[in-house]
């Protein structure tokens, strides 16, 4: 981890003893100081300003989607081996896997994979087509394959804080995330979370990372094959992940799902 980073007065002022690895609940004013201060930092700052204030172990999630290779570059050059966190739903795409093996080896990535406890093909044969049948099906499908996989990674691996690389560009329910949160009573940090596309592709360009190869065919996410569709002319981007019926899985929102 690199050293810890110069500071004013009123970042020290903020420093306060964290005695539970799994806090159930803090302090709002806390958090409000926090998130007052770290609006003002860099994406770097706000990285290792959370490993010197945060509980760990520190855990970075991962889909190895269109713009994942900005986080797992800006984590891993300030701990080179943080664990990162992937949930496989057996559905993604050939060249999601792709770009996961060609990202492990550039950045010598501590990968975990976590699945389902069942797999893909007895998940379809005991319940069909989930995503496809209404939002509560799709909750379900979510729950079991994405969130209680998360969820399992983070026990096992003992995670404190983990880290996360959504932005408040992406949707709705994203605009109102601050840089640092509690979800399911674990800290949660955002620090690329006030990032705009144009800042996203400069930081790609500057340390000459890809995005996921299927950004060249029109693709502006990416997560499972069944349930993701290149941007074409007329739709808003929420609608290329599950036809525009959900944009959230629930790996970011409080909750069991949707």
């Amino acid at each position: 981890m690199t050293k810890h980073i110069e500071t004013n007065a009123d970042l020290t002022s903020l420093k306060s003893p964290i005695s539970s690895r799994f806090p159930a609940s803090l302090p709002e004013p806390w958090l409000n100081q926090w998130n007052e201060l770290l609006e003002k930092q860099d994406a770097t700052q706000r990285v290792e300003w959370a490993m010197e204030n945060l509980p760990s172990q520190f855990v970075l999630s991962s889909s190895f989607g269109i713009q994942s290779a900005v986080m797992l570059h800006m984590l891993t050059q300030v701990d080179s081996n943080i664990p990162v966190l992937l949930t496989d739903t057996g559905h993604l795409f050939p060249e999601t896997y792709q770009f996961i093996e060609q990202l492990t080896e550039r950045l010598k990535l501590n990968l975990h994979v976590y699945s389902a406890k069942e797999s893909a093909a007895w998940q379809m044969a005991k319940y069909g087509e989930e995503w496809a049948k209404d939002e509560a099906s799709l909750k379900a499908y979510n729950r079991r394959n994405k969130v209680e996989p998360l969820e399992r990674g983070l026990k096992d691996l003992q995670a404190g804080s983990w880290f996360s690389g959504v932005r408040r560009q992406q949707s709705d329910h994203r605009e109102g995330l601050s840089v640092v949160s509690i979800l399911r009573g674990r800290f949660k940090v955002h620090p690329i979370i006030d990032w705009s596309n144009r800042d996203v592709h400069q930081y790609l360009t500057k340390h000459g990372l890809p995005y996921h190869p299927l950004w060249d065919q029109g693709y502006v996410s990416v997560g499972d094959t069944h349930s993701t569709r290149p941007l074409t002319l007329g739709m808003e981007e929420s609608e290329t992940r599950f036809s525009g019926m959900a944009r959230e899985c629930g790996l970011h929102t409080d909750g069991d799902g949707i």
